[in-house]
């Protein structure tokens, strides 16, 4: 599959828990703040059934440099510390998305974060790192994709941010989660039964609807 590579960006993925009776709420105040950020990029939507550990409102904010983000990052703390935000998870990051020309724009998003052990060789995470990069090309509903590690973390120390655009939910619950690839290459890295294990804690998979393909 021919790939390219977009221009790099400022990202800012947020996963909010929030009370049930709020999320309308706190989606709608969420999203003011995001259309008057100046992001290149934003989405704000419920997550999907399906995401684990991956909170009630996604948010991701792109910009073009990290001064932007600085500008308006306050505005966003000041916000997620409402009451009904029970917990927030992200990362900030620079990186540039990797699109897959040839497959059709996708409709999810999914982020991962995730904290690789802390002692774990550089050599040991580049072999992980190479194969979360091998996904994209066997499995058929990633359109386009971006591995990077953060320069900021929130929730917990997370060391890496894996985001995805996924054809649709069952690109996420069938093709990828189910493909060989996932469960005999990658899932060594997180099964605590697995030797080669290097990812303990508990990952953060959230996704949800995206027609505004945030990744581009």
């Amino acid at each position: 599959s021919r790939t390219s590579k977009d221009s790099a960006m400022y990202s800012v993925p947020r996963l909010l828990d929030v009370a049930e009776a709020d999320c309308a709420r706190i989606q709608q105040l969420v999203n003011k703040l995001a259309q008057e950020s100046g992001a290149a990029r934003h989405l704000v939507a419920p997550t999907l059934p399906g995401s684990r550990n991956g909170g009630d409102v996604l948010v991701h904010l792109r910009f073009d440099d990290s001064e932007q983000w600085a500008a308006v990052s306050d505005d966003f703390d000041a916000a997620l510390a409402d009451p009904a935000i029970t917990r927030v998870n992200g990362v900030s990051y620079h990186g540039s998305p990797t699109v897959i020309a040839d497959r059709a724009p996708g409709t999810v998003y999914r982020t991962l974060l995730l904290r690789v052990e802390h002692g774990v060789s550089p050599a040991t995470q580049s072999r992980f790192c190479a194969d979360l990069e091998q996904l994209p090309g066997y499995v058929s509903t990633i359109s386009a994709w971006q591995l990077s590690r953060p320069d900021h973390a929130v929730g917990n120390a997370w060391t890496h941010v894996f985001d995805q655009e996924f054809s649709d939910t069952d690109g996420i619950m069938g093709a990828y989660l189910m493909h060989p690839i996932h469960w005999a290459v990658v899932d060594q890295w997180f099964d605590p039964e697995c030797p080669n294990v290097i990812v303990r804690e508990r990952v953060c998979h959230s996704f949800c609807t995206d027609g505004g393909r945030v990744l581009r």
